[in-house]
């Protein structure tokens, strides 16, 4: 069986206040020749194929549209909700849409029953498991509590491996979370650089670190949730984004896995790269440079950021750097023989960092140096979930 591994379509994400669907159009629509010309068989999304709970009806549109052209190329599409995700949403109907061949997997309990594919080698087992929130899965076990979603995810994994061993047969897990291997730290993902928005982005979500070895057992492991490729481990990886989605991704490449597997297991993986509509970059200099400067002719199409290096603030300076870049997206100041940036707004100085850590610089601050200890920690962290749900809740209700 040949497998395109990809994760986080997120339909309906901005940039900067730019709509990406255009962008996400042109590299989804690519998939379908991928799956011609490379005869694959089952193509996997692992979570956040909307960018929100409540997705624009032209958003359903263009994913009805990739689909139907993956499905007309030959291959079965498997897809699990991921935190961005409305499960209830994603999985309406998906009963109806599997008779077609589009397994859409939102149901906690669904790895308690595998899809099973067939290839000429015999049975492939596929546990999908959708983003799962601690908070509102306490029948999953009952009179368990899980206070974090790495402490459910590692339960789930384990009943996983009790069904694997009793089916005896090849499996493929896919799960939306943030796997890393070594001592637990980010920084032994193992992946392209993760990136300072993204690693917001996954702390502030309530999603906190599980230990890539919970996946060891899968003959493959499709993972979601990291924008970058990444591979933890040698059966365990990340495909990433299809798309940049901030100037922090712009040096990562954009695609999908594929992934064999024989009668043995799991045979060879390897990368296949997406196509990219417009490439980010970061561009440096006077203004008078950038507005001028030949060398940055091939850029005038690209998303740029801007550092304008100006002793003396210009004035009007978007408005002229978007005659030259109309797709200019945002612009910093740091004079040349200043000593450094200017002072950044508060804003920006959390805007990339979880809420947990605000907490604890700010206890911190008045209780002169003294940190969370691990029971306010958790206790914070908590507290920081549950609201998130209610805000969750609140919006969902506002849209229905």
């Amino acid at each position: 069986m040949r497998i395109l591994h990809t994760s986080d379509w997120h339909l309906g994400r901005s940039f900067h206040g730019a709509s990406t669907v255009p962008q996400l159009r042109e590299v989804l629509l690519a998939i379908p020749g991928i799956v011609r010309q490379r005869a694959i068989d089952t193509v996997v999304v692992a979570g956040d194929v909307f960018d929100h709970a409540a997705p624009a009806a032209e958003l359903y549109e263009l994913l009805a549209e990739v689909i139907r052209g993956i499905r007309e190329a030959g291959a079965v599409v498997v897809i699990t909700s991921g935190n961005h995700d409305s499960a209830a949403r994603l999985g309406f109907q998906s009963e109806w849409a599997a008779m077609g061949g589009v397994h859409v997997i939102t149901r906690a309990d669904a790895f308690r029953t595998p899809l099973t594919l067939r290839d000429d080698a015999g049975d492939v087992d596929f546990y999908g498991i959708p983003y799962l929130e601690p908070m509102l899965q306490r029948e999953l076990f009952p009179g368990e509590r899980f206070r974090a979603h790495g402490e459910l995810l590692t339960r789930v994994l384990g009943e996983v491996d009790e069904l694997r061993a009793g089916r005896a047969r090849r499996s493929v897990v896919v799960s939306h979370c943030f796997a890393v291997s070594g001592g637990g730290r980010a920084d032994a993902l193992g992946a392209d650089e993760l990136g300072a928005d993204l690693v917001w982005d996954l702390t502030a979500g309530g999603l906190d670190l599980v230990p890539a070895g919970i996946f060891a057992g899968a003959d493959y492991a499709a993972l979601g949730h990291l924008h970058g490729r990444g591979s933890p481990l040698p059966n365990v990886r990340y495909s990433g984004a299809p798309l940049h989605f901030s100037f922090s991704e712009a040096a990562k490449p954009r695609g999908g896995w594929i992934v064999d597997l024989d009668a043995d297991g799991l045979s060879e993986v390897e990368w296949c790269p997406f196509p990219v509509p417009r490439p980010l970059v970061r561009l440096r200099g006077t203004i008078d440079a950038l507005l001028d400067d030949t060398a940055f002719r091939e850029h005038e199409r690209s998303w740029v950021e801007a550092v304008v290096t100006d002793r003396v603030r210009p004035i009007d300076a978007m408005r002229r750097l978007r005659e030259r870049f109309p797709h200019c997206a945002h612009i910093e100041f740091d004079p040349e023989g200043g000593t450094g940036p200017e002072k950044r707004s508060y804003a920006s100085r959390v805007s990339r960092r979880s809420d947990v850590d605000v907490v604890d610089e700010f206890l911190r601050h008045v209780r002169s140096g003294d940190a969370l200890d691990d029971g306010e920690w958790a206790l914070v962290r908590e507290a920081i979930a549950e609201a998130g749900i209610a805000d969750v809740s609140r919006r969902e209700r506002r849209s229905g």
